[in-house]
């Protein structure tokens, strides 16, 4: 396989005027792409980057943060994509446990400048800054052409940290080839080609968003920078506008997006795939995408940061046979269901989703412990429950660790969360265990609605009574406003489970 960087230096070369990216009014083709990315590794070579050694980004999603990427590639650097969002908090243990040779941010960003003013002299250096003023370009050197390594390998390409509720920063670290198999796969079951266009809304250092920017400049597409969905009909006008083909987001992407999108006004015949990662989308909800974007074909997929963001997907035209499900492996990759002591589970038994492939993670960065547990003999133990049908479809029930322990039952939230959602005016649902002295745990549903709905707890309860078990029937029902999600979209359960100690 080659590496990204080969692939991008062949279109720049044979298609150099086509359009790589836009960023509101700023565009960039292909062949300044390329020439910037060059320039950038020159100007970090001449800074004294050696190769190996980190370069964090903080910035938002603009021209500049793709194009560093692959500057630091050709530098033979690795890239530290962090969230621009975060605070001081949160970047001066990551750049500490990272040892960021440099540290590429936004002029003024303060909570970057208060990590440089905190640094305490640990033994691990400051990090050099290179700051950006809002859309200036890189600090490129000149040194001609840069030479990519052809050959995709197992040199680290990329940290990156996954969005933890708690403990020590986990770094993790993928690469050349883990990045050059994600984006060969997803390439092939979606189809794309150099006339495609996405309008990308996810953030580059989350795994599901530098997928979806580098799978569409390794065929010669148009990657456009949207808007934040704190705007969502801003988002559909770009879709509009730019005539899309495709577009990606998490299960809260589209479901801020439906009620616009049902009531019409926005011409997206354009679009001709959609794809879901980051948490699984309730069947309600993809039916309801269906029936608004109907010419779309809708791609079901499952992933982790650790097999560098992708797992499997689903064939569009399987939705309604394999309702539920995530589908299939990706190519070249293997899964199989363990249970507990490791051991292969028996046919229809559930147990733990363990995977093997080219795109599984080289392990955690510094830290062999937590290596060790999650990588066994090349298999990847997801920390995901699942079970597969006779054809080999993966059909998930929810985490380990946020298993629901009931008296002497197991309840995965999943299987509570999708009957909730099946009722009409409910928008979200997340279910989570709360300590019961009797019990252990107790289920409560924390539901997000349309709008207040006469005897909604009521009418939830018995819809439960008619489709579940009676230990997987809520005991508690809150109605909130919104969910508390990571950065990546996913629900923090741990979150409702800490501010509800007791109903």
């Amino acid at each position: 396989m080659e590496r990204l960087t080969t692939q991008l230096a062949r279109i720049a070369r044979d298609a150099p005027r086509r359009i790589a990216m836009v960023d509101g009014e700023r565009s960039i083709d292909y062949g300044s792409f390329w020439q910037m990315a060059s320039g950038f590794a020159h100007h970090l070579r001449q800074a004294g980057l050696h190769a190996g050694e980190r370069v964090a980004l903080v910035l938002p999603n603009r021209i500049e943060a793709a194009v560093a990427v692959y500057g630091i590639w050709l530098a033979g650097g690795v890239a530290v994509p962090l969230n621009a969002q975060a605070r001081a908090r949160d970047f001066l243990p990551w750049l500490r446990h990272c040892e960021a040779r440099f540290v590429l941010h936004e002029s003024g960003h303060r909570d970057v400048e208060q990590v440089f003013a905190q640094w305490d002299g640990t033994g691990i250096p400051l990090p050099c800054a290179i700051a950006l003023e809002p859309a200036a370009a890189l600090p490129v050197a000149d040194g001609g052409d840069a030479s990519p390594e052809p050959d995709a390998d197992d040199t680290l390409a990329q940290l990156l940290y996954t969005s933890g509720t708690t403990g020590d920063p986990k770094g993790v670290m993928l690469s050349h080839a883990n990045l050059a198999a994600n984006t060969r796969a997803v390439v092939a079951y979606l189809g794309l080609v150099q006339d495609d266009l996405i309008v990308n809304v996810l953030p580059f250092y989350y795994a599901y968003g530098a997928s979806v920017l580098h799978t569409h400049l390794a065929t010669g597409a148009c990657v456009v920078l949207g808007p934040g969905l704190v705007f969502p009909v801003q988002v559909l006008e770009a879709l509009q506008r730019h005539r899309a083909t495709g577009f990606s987001g998490v299960p809260s992407t589209y479901i801020l997006l439906l009620d616009l999108l049902e009531r019409g006004g926005h011409d997206l015949s354009s679009l001709r795939y959609l794809t879901q990662a980051g948490g699984a989308m309730p069947p309600a909800v993809a039916d309801r995408v269906r029936q608004a974007l109907p010419a779309a074909r809708l791609f079901l997929m499952y992933g982790q940061t650790e097999a560098t963001s992708r797992i499997s997907w689903l064939p569009p035209e399987r939705l309604d046979e394999k309702r539920g499900s995530v589908g299939i492996p990706v190519q070249d990759t293997q899964w199989r269901i363990c249970r507990d002591d490791g051991s292969p589970s028996g046919p229809g038994e559930s147990g733990e989703v363990c995977v093997r492939g080219p795109g599984i993670m080289l392990g955690y960065w510094r830290n062999a412990d937590a290596t060790a547990k999650a990588l066994r003999d090349g298999w990847l133990r997801t920390g995901d429950v699942g079970q597969l049908d006779a054809e080999g479809f993966l059909f998930l029930q929810g985490r380990r660790s946020d298993m629901i322990k009931t008296g002497a039952h197991r309840v995965h939230p999943t299987d509570v969360e999708e009957v909730i959602a099946e009722l009409p005016g409910i928008r979200e649902v997340a279910v989570v265990g709360i300590d019961d002295a009797t019990l252990g745990q107790v289920i409560k549903a924390f539901v997000v609605a349309d709008e207040p709905v006469p005897r909604a707890e009521d009418r939830i309860k018995a819809h439960c009574r008619a489709r579940l078990a009676a230990y997987k029937i809520p005991r508690h029902i809150t109605f909130v406003d919104t969910l508390p999600r990571t950065a990546s979209g996913k629900v923090r359960r741990i979150q409702l489970t800490e501010q509800t100690a007791s109903p």
